[in-house]
């Protein structure tokens, strides 16, 4: 029988994860930040501090090709993790600020809290082709607009390869993350960063607009838990017109979207919880919710047509 621990202090990986998972339920941290619960961060903090890959098995699966979970962690080693739990659980930081390594869709990203981590769902519609219909041959021109780390950005110009991508944002410390990705992802040359509240004067008509901007209401934004008031909070208040409805930047993004659009371009919006503040603000507007893991209601597309019926 394997023993958890022997006699020279050394513990099982698994164990040293699940010890680390029962701290962090302890201390009631919160997730959201590419976990979405305890044994997922704790699992991510420990191999991350060994060194080792984050799909290193941890527990047996019964292929015998596949490595034992059975990698013992050493006494200083347990130290250092000690550490890093110790780390999270007083900082409240997300766990991606203390390893400045996100991932989306199987993309690895470098992140630190100059900007928000990366989440956004509409990753998800861009990998699995959710939008290839209202795409063709012409679609030359995109804009990731409040590009934050430039995830997005460097996501687009890996599924469509012809496409030349601007991506832009108010915050010029978020670029600064957002540059280290572009060149880390070798896309200098088909990704340029701007700086600015909008749209850009520069580089349009676009044929595809992603944003992800910041939609978070007045209420939400009062409870937000500490992991969450950790990240910028530019990206999250959609309050910063004096709205309270989190549609702030959206109402102004929709209004002046179709002068930057080709004729048959589209934008796609991701208004995460905020749905029903969305519709309230934009009765009339025909678009189109698109499945996402998190359900139907989060990110939505709509037509450059669409928008010129805004009253």
């Amino acid at each position: 029988m394997r023993k958890s621990q022997t006699r020279n202090g050394d513990i099982t990986l698994p164990d040293c994860v699940t010890q680390a998972a029962r701290q962090l339920t302890q201390a009631g941290v919160v997730f959201g930040h590419g976990t979405q619960n305890a044994f997922d961060e704790a699992a991510w903090l420990v191999l991350w501090q060994l060194g080792l890959p984050l799909d290193t098995p941890l527990a047996h699966t019964g292929d015998p090709g596949a490595a034992p979970p059975d990698r013992l962690v050493t006494p200083a080693e347990q130290a250092k993790i000690a550490e890093l739990i110790k780390t999270r659980i007083a900082t409240r930081k997300p766990a991606a600020y203390l390893t400045h390594e996100a991932w989306l869709q199987g993309v690895a990203f470098y992140i630190d809290d100059r900007a928000i981590v990366p989440r956004s769902l509409i990753a998800e519609v861009l990998v699995e082709g959710s939008l290839d219909y209202w795409l063709s041959e012409t679609t030359h021109k995109v804009l990731d607009l409040c590009t934050g780390n430039g995830s997005l950005a460097v996501l687009v110009a890996l599924v469509y390869p012809d496409v030349m991508v601007q991506a832009s944002d108010i915050s010029a410390a978020a670029l600064e993350v957002a540059e280290i990705n572009v060149e880390r992802h070798g896309l200098h040359q088909r990704i340029t960063l701007h700086q600015g509240d909008g749209f850009p004067e520069h580089g349009g008509p676009y044929d595809l607009i992603v944003c992800n901007p910041p939609y978070v209401n007045a209420a939400s934004m009062a409870e937000l838990p500490p992991e969450f008031r950790a990240e910028p909070a530019t990206a999250l208040d959609g309050n910063t017109a004096g709205g309270v409805d989190g549609m702030d930047f959206v109402r102004r993004l929709l209004r002046e979207a179709p002068a930057h659009m080709t004729e048959t371009a589209i934008l796609v919006l991701e208004i995460g919880h905020e749905r029903g503040h969305f519709e309230a603000a934009f009765p009339s507007l025909e678009v189109i919710w698109l499945a996402t893991s998190a359900g139907e209601d989060q990110v939505l597309l709509v037509t450059r047509e669409a928008l010129l019926s805004l009253p």
